[in-house]
């Protein structure tokens, strides 16, 4: 049955025809919809196109219920998505040249019904390539638009264009990297163009079997054309691609069973070319954006077939969308890595740490970050081989699982060495490349202190190594030297301030600290907080009262407290004392002072234990640097300089992401020293690394020098202050260390080793297992279970290897296992990886060692009896000062980092073994309150270290042909 059609319903029909169909669009009917699009068939009809042209409405039903199928699918797939993670709300972006308020209101709706977000942004229909680009790389760098479409005109979609696009972005699948994936099979990877999808779930849904039909698209063109002949190839078609003025044009019509029309139809084609009965649709760019004129009217649609590609078009637009999300919210949970670990061909002899790091070329470090679930927003790449990585990604994961928490720690070190950081890169070797596993490893960044020291680099070494070496050992991505800034700054804002409080009076102070700018006076943000610890409620600067304006002006440090000190990632001996103010111009406010390592600051720490920015910036607000007259603490925050510290701060705050040798991921984040501050990694890089890792992975991070010094403080500061539960303890230990504790001879940097330590000697062995057996038993006082990682040397006799492995299995270590990877890589430690699944596959007891509630002195004494084995501990007068002064002042209940030797379990260097019988002498207390601990000092502690005889600084040289490094080991 026709719908009739006279003039007056023609004209009706003309004119109404954006508007009525914009309304109906709005309603979302689409079978109202449909009937419009019925219209302009058979107003076509009354143009002169064959009458067999025109459509019926129930023959158009199909695609109409396809199309509101498809929305209400959406809809149902968004809210469960928004079920399971309530912020979760795509947002598609649409750049739109022109002013197309028709397809505009149908995007909006259609979002709107569906559960979506949408923007347009309009820009004028002459717009250039570039404003359009322009546009476009915002949008690809938002990280609150997960996709985009463009409505430009045909001649607008250049190459140029294109290639601006995100593939992960392009919803309408037109860039060269969808079209791509689609060729090759992988639609369910990529964007498919929603006009194609529209044309083949129109066909199909109306009946037609595609199946060796004879399909022409004419005048279409790049990714419209390509992805058309792709889908009705895949369908068995036998597919052909025209232009209007092809020769053969008529010919190719009257053999065609359908006519895609991917342009409009030029005048000087008669319709009469068009063979009866067959189905024709339009996908042309004019017609998708209802630009239709009466002046040169096209074929629009024929057959069985409706007009709503263009409906049908925007729906599947938006079901792209959701599909994507979908996808990327399961990638967002646990799954195996498909991570492309690299090759490894161990040589015999092992060649030197540098020569091995420089053979094996890395990945690129984005591909790594892809590899590992990172997105491309969620990295800053520095070079070609690092990364930072951005803190935003722990709030796109905080709902997935935690992996495996697993510490490595070590028995006293000796001169010799243990290998904690070759041991944590060769188990995560282990567990990724040949167990398949996902795991990280944690590691601190090294100070160039040692580097150019004695003790040389801390990548690891042999064929379990992080690579670039030269790059992780030297300046990485310039975390310390922003510390080195920020903790200067700040020793700089000390002095100064003192030195204007003793040369003004209370009025000028106050009028320079707070002056007019622009003839407008008014309190910073920083000093309106200083008013208020004050207890000043006024936001006035001139209605302050003389006293109150002294109050606030003046910080009154006592120069005698002042704990704050300069640093530089340089050991310098001679900087250990220095007098700073000697210039005239200091008009004699002189002072004793010193430089410590940058490592050593507490800015480091604060680092290293923070877990946003936002506590960061607190936590460096809240650091003391001196006491005033009165006794009371003065802080950053008092001085003003806690916003300046954090913009310094900002970028270092972000873990940096590297790769072992065989290509398993790592992070290198912050490095405070074990024996003068807490010897852990960050906090940060930890817990963004258990996220990547998923439940069933681990996360692999090292404590600094012995399980008495880094693993109590990673326990009793770390795990305190993130809330983290570790897993398993991997207690690293080597046949010569133990020798040494057992009594062997005294080694000398650069002179061969003794016999003792290159023979076999099983006494020697037994005799320095005391070491090891007492620090798998501080490990149990917190309740984890310890895996012993023995360290193999060439030197080592089976007898020696299996004698540790027995005594430490007696002394309580859930297992024991030789490892060697220094010499193979991660295929080494394999045995070691699957006792590491083993122990943590059993339930966590772990525990506290004392409570922060206890008084200062009870929690050192706890520390030194039950973990170091001393029989009680020695205050000075000053560090009992100290510790009624902090307790005062309301510090009373932080936890202690002991800053000690690490060379021995007591006080005394040359105690090796298991010392008994000893008294802990503590000489000073200090707090690092920004931090968040109290440290009392053992003995006579240096925090600036010394350069030795012949430092290595003496081998380390620069090709300049090459400008490759040379030298590092």
């Amino acid at each position: 049955m026709m719908w009739p059609m006279t003039p007056r319903t023609l004209q009706f029909t003309l004119s109404s025809l954006r508007t009525s169909r914009l309304g109906l669009f709005r309603s979302l009917d689409f079978k109202q919809c449909t009937a419009e699009l019925i219209l302009r068939g058979c107003y076509q009809a009354e143009l002169g196109y064959p009458r067999q042209m025109c459509s019926t409405p129930s023959l158009l039903t199909p695609g109409c219920d396809v199309g509101r199928d498809i929305i209400q699918n959406s809809k149902e797939v968004l809210s469960l998505l928004q079920g399971k993670n309530p912020a979760f709300k795509p947002v598609l972006a649409i750049i739109q040249a022109g002013d197309d308020n028709l397809m505009q209101e149908v995007n909006q709706n259609l979002a709107e019904e569906a559960g979506l977000n949408i923007t347009h942004i309009c820009l004028p229909a002459d717009s250039s390539e570039d404003e359009i680009i322009d546009e476009i790389l915002k949008i690809n760098e938002d990280t609150r638009i997960h996709g985009l479409a463009l409505q430009i005109s045909e001649t607008s979609f250049s190459n140029k264009i294109l290639n601006a696009l995100k593939p992960e972005k392009d919803v309408d699948g037109v860039t060269d990297v969808n079209l791509g994936k689609l060729v090759r099979g992988d639609a369910h990877e990529c964007f498919v163009s929603p006009v194609a999808r529209a044309v083949i779930e129109l066909l199909e849904k109306s009946g037609v079997n595609l199946d060796g039909k004879k399909i022409l698209v004419i005048g279409a063109h790049g990714s419209l054309e390509a992805t058309l002949q792709c889908l009705f190839q895949r369908k068995g078609s036998m597919t052909m691609s025209s232009q209007w003025k092809t020769p053969q044009l008529q010919s190719k019509l009257h053999e065609a069973d359908i006519v895609i029309l991917g342009s409009p139809k030029p005048e000087e084609i008669p319709l009469s070319w068009i063979q009866p009965g067959t189905t024709v649709l339009n996908c042309s760019h004019d017609f998708l954006s209802g630009k239709l004129g009466c002046s040169s009217p096209g074929v629009h649609g024929t057959g069985p077939i409706a007009e709503d590609v263009s409906l049908l078009a925007a729906a599947l637009r938006i079901q792209n969308m959701v599909s994507s999300r979908r996808r990327w919210f399961r990638e967002q949970q646990y799954r195996r890595w498909r991570l492309h670990c690299l090759k490894l061909q161990p040589l015999s002899p092992v060649p030197s740490d540098i020569e091995i790091s420089r053979a094996q070329t890395p990945k690129a470090v984005d591909i790594l970050a892809k590899e590992i679930g990172l997105l491309a927003d969620e990295i800053e790449i520095y070079g070609k081989s690092k990364a930072k990585v951005r803190l935003s990604l722990l709030e796109r994961l905080k709902d997935q699982a935690d992996g495996k928490y697993v510490l490595v720690a070590g028995i006293t070190p000796t001169p010799l060495g243990e290998g904690k950081s070759t041991v944590t890169i060769g188990l995560v070797q282990a567990l990724t490349a040949h167990l398949n596993v996902n795991s990280f490893a944690c590691l601190r960044q090294p100070s160039q202190g040692p580097t150019f020291g004695v003790k040389g680099g801390a990548a690891g070494g042999g064929y379990a190594q992080v690579i670039p070496m030269e790059e992780f050992n030297l300046h990485l991505t310039g975390d310390i030297h922003a510390i080195t800034a920020a903790n200067n700054l700040l020793a700089a804002a000390i002095d100064t301030r003192i030195l204007h409080e003793n040369t003004q009076t209370d009025k000028a102070l106050y009028n320079r600290l707070v002056a007019s700018v622009n003839g407008v006076r008014e309190f910073s943000k920083i000093q309106l907080a200083r008013l208020k610890k004050l207890g000043i409620n006024k936001t006035d600067p001139s209605a302050l009262t003389e006293e109150e304006m002294r109050k606030f002006a003046r910080l009154d440090i006592d120069p005698s407290t002042i704990t704050w000190q300069r640093v530089m990632d340089t050991n310098d001996r001679f900087l250990r004392k220095i007098t700073i103010g000697q210039g005239n111009t200091e008009k004699g406010f002189s002072r004793q002072a010193q430089f410590d390592i940058a490592v050593a600051s507490e800015v480091m720490a604060v680092l290293a234990l923070t877990d946003s920015l936002t506590d960061m910036k607190e936590r460096l607000g809240r650091m003391v640097v001196a006491s005033d007259r009165n006794g009371q603490p003065v802080t950053t925050g008092d001085l003003g300089v806690t916003g300046a510290l954090t913009v310094l701060m900002k970028d270092a705050i972000k873990p940096n992401l590297m790769q072992t040798l065989e290509g398993t991921p790592v992070f290198v984040h912050a490095g405070p020293f074990a024996n003068i501050a807490h010897g852990n990694s960050s906090v940060l890089a930890d817990k963004i690394a258990l996220k990547l890792v998923g439940e069933e992975g681990y996360v692999v991070t090292e404590a600094g020098f012995g399980a008495d010094i880094g693993m109590e403080k990673f326990f009793n500061i770390k795990c305190r202050a993130s809330g983290l539960v570790p897993s398993v303890v991997v207690l690293v230990a080597t046949v010569r260390a133990l020798k040494m504790h057992g009594g062997g001879p005294s080694v000398t940097a650069g002179v061969p080793l003794k016999k003792e330590y290159t023979e076999e000697n099983l006494q020697l062995v037994a005799d320095g297992c005391c070491n090891l057996e007492k620090q798998i038993q501080i490990a149990q006082l917190f309740g984890v279970p310890v895996v012993v990682a023995l360290n193999v040397f060439r030197t080592d006799t089976r007898a020696e290897i299996d004698l540790v492995c027995e005594l430490a299995k007696r002394a309580g270590a859930f297992n024991a296992v030789p490892c060697y990877h220094w010499s193979i890589g991660g295929k080494g430690s394999v045995d070691l990886a699957q006792a590491v699944r083993e122990a943590a596959s059993k339930k966590s007891r772990f525990q506290f060692l004392y409570d922060v509630q206890l008084p200062i002195v009870e929690k050192i004494r706890t520390i030194a009896q039950a973990v170091y084995g001393a029989e009680d501990i020695e205050l000075s007068p000053e560090a009992q000062s100290k510790i009624d002064r902090y307790t005062e002042q309301g510090f009373g209940n932080l936890p202690i980092c002991m800053a000690k030797t690490h060379l021995s379990l007591s006080h005394q260097p040359d105690k090796k073994g298991v010392p008994k019988d000893f008294v802990l002498p503590i000489s000073d207390v200090r707090a690092s309150i920004g931090a968040g601990f109290i440290y009392p000092l053992v003995g006579t502690m240096s925090t600036m270290p010394g350069l030795p005889t012949r430092p290595c600084f003496y081998d380390i040289d620069l090709d300049t042909e090459t400008e490759q490094v040379k030298g590092l080991f």
